[in-house]
């Protein structure tokens, strides 16, 4: 298992290199002059060299990409101008409050997209996997952000069941009941594309194995249906499905982004729209970087997970 984990970890190596030069290329390469826009009013000619010299913009983009690493590799992604404070500071302190949504939509497309899997496949062709297939393919149909502002609509505007905006009361919030008050809506909307997709390929992996051998001469010693399903069958189709959940956990940490300003969560994904308007180009850099290399942690962990359960693999 050491030796499966430490090659996965020198796999990630090199995936972590190329994303930094497409996220250092990207956000380096868009039109425009990052000190003038800093500046504003104040952005005379002098004023423009003095801040491009500071920030390193008037070196070639190799320098300029070599000095970034040999910062983000000791710790420092460098200072945010608009904010005034160190980049690492602000990202982890809005990195907290995506966690606490990505982490729970993906919680919440786990459990309901492998119930719903497991039922459409023991039920297959009958009502309850219609209309499960029906309410996956309305899921993944309807755009994130416009079933957020529904959901805003109906359950904030109209009935006033939860709020419609931020993550704790403004007066007197901050508990735990608080945050998970104001998280049910925006971790809704985030879970359901993740939720189709894990059931529909759940679905697909518990009909494989219901068809195979083992399952029908589990069936033929009069195992209950219920140990047939969950003791047996689910069991291995659980192996297929752990690679998906790991996918999805780095689009519901992405799609976070457009989430959190549609509800005005205070995390990663609104500091990166603001940052951005700014064009306060290391705290974009940095927030992406973050974001990006979660993403791989999150496939390492599935696959790690995925050898765990199935020895084969080893």
């Amino acid at each position: 298992m050491t030796a499966i984990i430490a090659k996965r970890l020198l796999a990630a190596v090199p995936v972590l290199i190329g994303l930094s030069v497409i996220v250092f290329s990207m956000i380096a390469l868009i039109p425009g002059d990052p000190a003038t826009a800093i500046l504003g009013s104040y952005a005379t000619p002098e004023n423009v060299r003095a801040l491009n010299a500071d920030l390193g913009l008037d070196k070639s983009l190799p320098q300029q990409y070599l000095a970034w690493v040999s910062g983000v590799l000791q710790g420092d992604f460098g200072r945010s101008y608009a904010l005034n404070r160190p980049v690492i500071d602000e990202v982890l302190e809005r990195f907290e409050a995506t966690l606490i949504l990505a982490g729970a939509s993906l919680v919440l497309a786990s459990i309901l997209g492998l119930l719903a899997g497991i039922v459409s496949a023991v039920r297959q062709f009958g009502l309850a996997d219609k209309a499960i297939t029906l309410l996956v393919l309305v899921g993944i149909s309807v755009p994130s952000f416009l079933l957020g502002l529904l959901l805003i609509l109906c359950f904030a505007v109209r009935v006033r069941l939860f709020p419609a905006s931020g993550m704790e009361a403004i007066y007197g919030g901050g508990g735990f009941l608080d945050v998970a008050y104001h998280l049910v809506m925006p971790a809704v909307t985030l879970a359901v594309v993740a939720t189709g997709v894990i059931a529909r390929l759940t679905r697909t992996a518990m009909l494989e194995v219901l068809r195979q051998d083992y399952i029908r001469t589990a069936r033929a010693k009069g195992l209950s249906e219920r140990k047939v399903v969950y003791g047996h069958a689910f069991r291995v189709a659980l192996v297929s499905v752990i690679p998906v959940i790991g996918i999805q956990a780095g689009f519901v940490l992405g799609g976070a982004v457009y989430i959190e300003t549609v509800f005005q969560w205070p995390g990663i994904g609104a500091m990166l729209v603001n940052a951005i308007s700014q064009r306060d180009i290391l705290l974009v850099q940095g927030g992406v970087l973050v974001v990006a290399a979660c993403y791989v942690l999150f496939n390492l962990m599935a696959d790690v997970l995925q050898v765990m359960l199935d020895p084969r693999l080893k």
